[in-house]
Formats: structure tokens, C-alpha cells, sequence
């Protein structure tokens, strides 16, 4: 999938466009992707970053991080991606402003949205404008509990099952692997230190069955409450891996919360109980 930041970056084509902020890509947004693609012109997305709710004192915790969400974007076939920085300058544009240098600029001539979807300067467009400036326009129904903000508040109380049936696929935590204090590999189970990417929402403190690469994975999202630690970390035991990850990305999968985090009475009880993990970790079924 071609990536551009401004419609100029693209090389000319009729486009069906959908267009949305598309967080998490989740089974509503899906459908919205679902009615471009099948327009029969180029599928093309547009998304904006960073979320325009940040720009007007609302943080947001991301279900994705923008290079996720574009990965996402193409496994659902989109050819091209304009990334609109949602800024000052963008966001004072007017909807007809933005219709024309942004959609217009690009060649669509289709566009699919959900069905409440607004645009430009305080929010004033919606689908039934840009029907009066001449665009093909696909309204695509919502789906009832289906967004990111449900989403969001699902992850934040570590319903992770429950979450994953409204994005279509199990959430995930997304970052570098960086050094830690190699206590797993003194146990037996060596964990790859995760830093999580800025910004993204991170599921309450536990132990969660997953996967990574392809592997099953035992993951742990605490403060090593056995060793005195205080500082949130995500650790992942992938089973049956054997590798140097150091300074690789590394998307966790998070399939079902296993146990809260505890301290033991001795290394000897942590063990057994990190095996009892790995177990059910090898057991637990992937949501989706």
C-alpha cells in the first residue's frame, strides 16, 4: 500500500475513498473499507493523525499505532493511504475546503463512510454535503456497540475476549524490545521486555494468554510485584521461540486474562506458577 501525506504525493486515479479516523480498524470500520473496495475504482483511505480529539484537549489512548493501523488499512485492501496531520490549519478548514483540496485534490469520486461521519470546521459537514458537491457517496450503517471508544473502555477493565469481538481480532500492545533485567531468563522462561509505543492504551495489570510472531505467548503487563518492582512493564514469553529480538517492533496479541498479578512466598512458587501459565497459555483458544 502506497502511504502519502498530501493528495500531490498520489499519482492520479479515479478513487472510491474511505474515509474515517479508523482506530483499532475495527468491524464497523471494516465495513466502511468493505463499501470502497467494491466500488470498483482504486481503493484508497484516508485517516488522520495524530486523533483529531487530541488537537482540542481530549488525549486519547490508541487502540493501534498509526504504522499498525496502516498495515490493518491494507490487509483490507486498500492500494493507497493519505495520512491528513489533523492540525490547527486542517482543522479550521471549512467542510467544502476540505471536500475540494483534500478529496477532490485526490481523484475521488467515490466516498464511503459511516453513517455519522463529520467533517471540517466545527464539525459542520456530513455525507449529505458532500452528495450536494457532486460525490458518489456510500452510507455505511453503524454497528450497534461496535466503536473504539466501546473498544476502549472494554480494554480498560481488561475484557479482552469481549474486545476482540467487536474489532474482529484480538487487541493488541505494540513496541520495541528493549533490555531488562533478565530475571525470566534466570527462571527458565526468557520474556522480551516490550516499551510500548507512546500514546497506545495498555489492558490493566496481569497475566494474559497471547501470541507474538506467530508463537504463543505468555504475557505479563505489571510491576514484578515478587522483585519489589514498581514500574509498569509488558513482558512476553513466546513458547517454543528461540531468538534475539533486541530492538525489533513486536506486536503482542492479548487473548484472555489469565490471573491478576501477585507476589509469592518463594522463587520456587513464582516458577511453578509461570508454568501453570505457559500451560494454560498453550490451551486458551484465540477470540476473534
Amino acid at each position: 500500500m502506497t502511504v502519502a501525506r498530501s493528495p500531490e504525493e498520489l499519482e492520479p486515479a479515479r478513487r472510491a475513498v474511505a474515509i474515517g479516523t479508523f482506530d483499532g480498524v475495527h468491524r464497523g470500520h471494516q465495513r466502511v473499507l468493505q463499501a470502497a473496495a467494491a466500488a470498483g475504482l482504486r481503493p484508497t483511505v484516508v485517516t488522520f493523525d495524530p486523533h483529531p480529539r487530541s488537537l482540542f484537549g481530549e488525549p486519547v489512548e490508541l487502540l493501534t499505532t498509526l504504522d499498525r493501523r496502516l498495515e490493518l488499512l491494507a490487509e483490507q485492501g486498500m492500494e493507497d493511504a493519505l495520512v491528513c496531520c489533523f492540525d490547527p490549519e486542517l482543522a479550521e478548514r471549512t467542510a467544502e475546503e476540505f471536500a475540494e483540496s483534500i478529496l477532490r485534490a485526490m481523484g475521488a469520486e467515490v466516498v464511503a463512510a459511516g453513517d455519522g461521519f463529520r467533517f471540517g470546521r466545527g464539525r459542520s459537514g456530513d455525507l449529505a454535503l458532500l452528495e450536494r458537491l457532486g460525490f458518489d457517496v456510500r452510507r455505511v450503517p453503524l454497528i450497534d456497540n461496535v466503536s473504539s471508544s466501546h473498544i476502549r473502555r472494554l480494554l480498560a477493565a481488561g475484557e479482552v475476549a469481549q474486545a476482540a469481538q467487536l474489532l474482529g481480532r484480538p487487541p493488541e500492545v505494540e513496541g520495541t524490545v528493549v533490555q531488562g533485567e533478565h530475571r525470566g531468563a534466570g527462571l527458565g522462561f526468557p520474556t522480551a521486555n516490550v516499551e510500548v509505543a507512546p500514546g497506545l492504551l495498555v489492558p490493566p495489570l496481569g497475566i494474559y494468554a497471547g501470541s507474538a510472531l506467530g508463537h504463543r505467548a505468555a504475557v505479563s503487563i505489571g510491576t514484578n510485584p515478587h522483585f519489589g518492582g514498581t514500574e509498569r512493564r509488558v513482558e512476553a514469553y513466546l513458547l517454543d521461540f528461540d531468538g534475539d529480538l533486541y530492538g525489533s517492533r513486536l506486536v503482542v496479541e492479548l487473548w484472555e486474562h489469565l490471573r491478576d498479578e501477585a507476589a509469592f512466598g518463594s522463587v520456587e512458587e513464582l516458577v511453578e506458577q509461570i508454568a501453570a501459565d505457559v500451560s494454560r497459555t498453550r490451551e486458551v483458544r484465540r477470540p476473534a
